[in-house]
């Protein structure tokens, strides 16, 4: 008798759906143009209300007819938006626009901009505020001093200010092309609904506290929450009333919430405010956070984020998780002596607010890069950037 065994049938791997997949296809060209000026389309969102008197940026428009050395070439402005994806790019000196233009298929001076990390100084600020309110009592404090539920995590011991410099040790490089990486983890709960603190709670101990920069979304997200929890406010409400209301917004900004209840805001990535405004954000800081004749910003505050004395977080030195044309401090990344002592917020996909207060220069980029991270890109923006600041200068 002959026995008949069947073959095995199999079956490829599912794909991942449409809900799975649905960060990647937000910031995918050349949707994002569409998506980095519509996120409240996209996602829940808390209004960050502006209620104070409004102040006008004055206008002196200059056509900026300089070029830039990249590449052993010489580049124009029109070069730089081409080749970095530029939807919106406004020049401050000042404290007047002297240059703005908007590349963008979907930006103008209403357009709220996805400003990702930058959001990360945005909530640096507010930390300040907290601090000088009392709210917060010191960068010494630990996160479980406001966040009870980090204990047993491998945040239990972490202190604000090594979040602040991204040097808590915890979690891995924040690589966004591996599925299963801690980042992209986090994109998927946000997005999908599932709980964002599970995936901040789960991330490894990698190194000692304090003694090396690790960029992560993770620190940034925890500080925001530790705001939360100290100000007894939600983040959006707390800039409303510490921040945009002083510093003559032209629109309400807001924060995008997580799809999950309870729904929180990124402090790390989910702000989106216009081009103008965000440059005020700008001028605050260039202004040692002083606008109207008001201290918004705590002056100490303002000189921390120009720069740190520590050695592992000076230009160059940031390792495999930084440009070595950068070095980082209090949530922004600083440019050092060579560049007029200028910092800059960050955020992938080419958004960025660059502060020179020496020159007293003030430049936003909003850009819709094809990839979060690009090297090349950043180093022409920055070259760029440095030749606005030194042509004022």
């Amino acid at each position: 008798m002959t026995s008949t065994i069947e073959p095995t049938t199999i079956r490829p791997a599912a794909k991942p759906s449409w809900w799975d997949r649905q960060g990647d296809l937000i910031m995918r060209r050349p949707f994002n143009e569409w998506t980095f000026t519509h996120m409240n389309w996209i996602m829940p969102t808390e209004y960050v209300a502006r209620s104070g008197p409004h102040l006008p940026l004055p206008l002196s428009p200059d056509p900026l007819d300089l070029t830039y050395r990249f590449d052993d070439r010489d580049h124009t402005l029109t070069d730089l938006h081409r080749h970095t994806n530029t939807t919106a790019f406004v020049v401050l000196h000042r404290g007047e626009i002297v240059h703005e233009t908007y590349p963008g298929v979907f930006a103008g001076p209403r357009s709220r901009m996805q400003l990702f990390s930058i959001s990360k100084s945005v909530t640096s600020m507010l930390i300040g505020i907290a601090l000088a309110d009392g709210a917060i009592g010191s960068v010494k404090d630990r996160v479980t001093d406001y966040r009870p539920d980090f204990r047993g995590t491998a945040f239990e011991e972490s202190t604000l200010a090594e979040l602040l410099d991204m040097t808590s040790g915890v979690g891995d490089a924040e690589v966004w092309d591996v599925p299963d990486s801690g980042i992209k983890r986090f994109e998927q709960a946000i997005m999908g609904g599932g709980d964002i603190a599970e995936v901040i709670r789960s991330a490894p101990r990698r190194t000692a506290p304090g003694e090396r920069f690790n960029y992560s979304t993770f620190d940034a997200q925890i500080l925001g929450w530790v705001l939360e929890a100290a100000t007894g406010r939600s983040l959006a409400t707390y800039a409303a009333e510490r921040l945009w209301n002083h510093i003559g917004a032209d629109r309400d900004a807001y924060f995008w919430l997580t799809r999950a209840r309870p729904r929180t805001a990124i402090g790390g990535g989910s702000f989106n405010a216009t081009a103008r405004d965000i440059a005020r954000l700008g001028l605050l800081m260039a202004n040692d956070g002083v606008v109207a004749g008001q201290q918004v910003v705590p002056r100490e505050w303002v000189r921390r984020s120009r720069g740190s004395d520590l050695p592992h977080l000076a230009v160059g030195a940031l390792g495999a998780s930084g440009y070595d044309h950068y070095g980082y401090a209090n949530q922004w990344w600083t440019l050092g002596e060579s560049s007029f002592n200028a910092f800059t917020g960050l955020g992938v996909h080419g958004q960025y607010l660059f502060v020179d207060p020496t020159a007293d220069i003030v430049i936003v980029k909003c850009s819709a890069w094809p990839t979060q991270d690009d090297e090349r890109r950043d180093l022409e923006t920055i070259t760029a950037l440095r030749r606005v600041a030194d042509h004022f200068a």
